[in-house]
């Protein structure tokens, strides 16, 4: 049975280190002067992206840094699991699984649906959340393209959460409407990873 937390900044994810092709899980510890040179770095590119001492997981593939269970990434997803993620819901993306790990511990929530696009990804990731899946919810992970997914005829979702992305970027935003647009008639809700960031980014020519 899955221990319930009384704050989901509190959370972080159990997930095993391991690597599958050129994907991988580490753990890794952030000390007090790491955290004081990330968050001035981050203070000077405009802040918001800020780190506490500690330990965490976070997913590579190659040199690139996928996801991490930081509280600034915690933060990204805390709107959608605290106040729209209930009854069925669909995520696109898998990574650490750290959403799964929230929703796990919801009530609310009764199925969740993962697609993934990565099958290394799915077999560093799923089978650890498959097997502490609670009796009375189902949780499905899906090999498969995002963008190309189809959803069984006539389902519905009450959420859909997009995070398909390695970073915060402009370039995102095409996916995101695609993907918006895909899940309209589908959701009552949907949400993607960061869509304000990268629509500010946009209006500024940046990142």
């Amino acid at each position: 049975m899955v221990t319930k937390q009384k704050n989901i900044t509190d959370i972080r994810v159990d997930v095993p280190e391991g690597q599958s092709g050129d994907w991988r899980i580490e753990k890794f510890t952030v000390d007090p002067q790491g955290e004081s040179f990330h968050n001035l770095r981050d203070s000077l590119k405009g802040g918001g992206r800020g780190i506490v001492a500690g330990e965490y997981t976070k997913l590579m593939r190659g040199n690139t840094l996928v996801m991490s269970d930081t509280p600034a990434e915690i933060a990204d997803h805390s709107y959608f699991v605290r106040s729209r993620a209930k009854g069925h819901v669909l995520i696109n993306g898998l990574g650490i699984g750290w959403v799964i790990e929230a929703l796990l511990q919801k009530p609310e929530v009764k199925t969740i649906t993962v697609i993934e696009k990565s099958p290394d990804v799915i077999k560093l990731v799923a089978k650890h959340y498959e097997d502490k899946c609670p009796k009375d919810k189902k949780l499905w992970i899906l090999q498969g393209d995002a963008l190309d997914y189809k959803a069984p005829r006539g389902k519905k979702y009450d959420a859909v959460w997009h995070d398909i992305w390695d970073h915060i970027c402009a370039d995102n935003l095409e996916d995101m409407h695609k993907l918006h647009r895909k899940y309209g008639r589908r959701s009552v809700w949907q949400g993607s990873w960061c869509r304000y960031r990268c629509e500010q980014a946009n209006k500024r020519g940046s990142w």
